[in-house]
């Protein structure tokens, strides 16, 4: 009996903030400006390193009057996220969207402490959670990447355990007794060389773009009437090897015209096998480097460049096996690299839970 009534205290607690960190977009107060934040929730490589979540972003949409919380969307969901989120108020409950660019571990091991903690610690029918990718890709080798298996899946160990069914009978009337997958909503699309809205919300607009990295990859571009972001992904160009006339992604460029904010995976110069690093070539030629994506940036009138999921981490003397040469890289080794690229904007050298709000505050 008094589990049961912490539990109810817990949830009571818990959609009293939903009441409180606001509605949909319709409903925000017509005299509040609108406000957009973007927010790195990860920005670790797929090693873990010191105190560094696994790769995210969180961006959130709304006004001055409800701290930009009408629309919350997390692009990739790495280790730790949800603790990230929990920095800043977020729980799993309020998220809109979940929006993945690519189906790599690193990007997808926080989306199961999302879906699990929804169901628990939500309500008995919370409202569904999108969660939106590409559709099923295959290698030239024949070997599937599919995110909507990967949502379908997502509870198998929970199930197979007896743990979803425990928790269920245990909570009964406080959580969906048909499981954390009945509030996932998977909305696929297939990526194009030209961009094409793939949700919406109110006055929010998500558009996205095919890109070179694993098959299905993607890149997403938010617009709000508060401003636009562009989340590359681990993308890189077409051509995978030298010669070759940039390492960034002619697709991301064209989503990124415009836009505000461009928050992209980087690699830096100093891993390019061409420098002498020992580098597997096929892993440092599927990523875009900060020298070039300095240049992206400059060439589409990005305001804000934010560089994420490094590699190397700040301060680390290895990248996996791979020795840093000349010794762990500085937040000035990253931003010399952008600016060297010719950007003249403001340079974001990610480190977790680093934010940059529209407009300014």
């Amino acid at each position: 009996m008094q589990r049961c009534s912490l539990r109810r205290i817990i949830v009571s607690s818990i959609l009293t903030t939903l009441a409180t960190a606001g509605g949909p977009v319709g409903a925000t107060d017509a005299q509040a400006a609108p406000c957009m934040v973007v927010t790195l929730t990860g920005t670790s490589g797929p090693p873990p390193f010191r105190d560094l979540a696994g790769p995210g972003t969180l961006v959130r949409f709304g006004d001055d009057a409800n701290d930009c919380r009408s629309v919350l969307m997390q692009f990739d969901a790495g280790r730790g996220t949800l603790m990230r989120l929990a920095q800043v108020g977020v729980q799993a409950a309020q998220i809109n969207a979940v929006f993945f660019t690519h189906i790599h571990s690193d990007h997808t091991e926080g989306f199961s402490d999302i879906v699990q903690m929804r169901w628990i610690f939500g309500s008995p029918h919370p409202p569904k959670l999108d969660v939106v990718c590409s559709k099923d890709a295959k290698s030239p080798r024949g070997l599937a990447l599919s995110c909507s298996t990967l949502v379908a899946h997502i509870d198998d160990a929970y199930e197979l355990s007896g743990e979803t069914a425990y928790r269920a009978a245990e909570a009964e009337g406080l959580v969906d007794p048909a499981g954390p997958l009945a509030a996932l909503s998977v909305i696929t699309f297939d990526p194009k060389d030209d961009p094409q809205v793939v949700w919406t919300s109110g006055e929010v607009k998500v558009s996205a773009i095919r890109t070179t990295h694993v098959p299905g990859s993607a890149a997403f571009r938010v617009d709000t009437p508060a401003g636009s972001v562009v989340i590359g992904g681990d993308a890189s160009n077409d051509v995978q090897e030298p010669p070759r006339r940039t390492s960034t992604s002619d697709q991301v460029e064209k989503l990124a015209k415009g836009a505000d904010v461009l928050v992209h995976t980087t690699v830096h110069p100093v891993l390019s096998p061409e420098s002498g690093a020992s580098t597997p070539p096929p892993v440092y030629y599927r990523q875009s480097n900060a020298t070039d994506l300095g240049a992206l940036a400059q060439r589409a009138g990005i305001k804000h460049l934010m560089l994420t999921h490094l590699a190397p981490p700040l301060g680390a003397t290895m990248q996996g096996t791979v020795k840093i040469q000349g010794g762990p890289l500085s937040e000035q080794d990253y931003r010399k690299a952008a600016q060297d690229g010719g950007y003249t904007g403001d340079v974001i050298v990610g480190t977790d839970l680093a934010t940059v709000r529209l407009p300014a505050k």
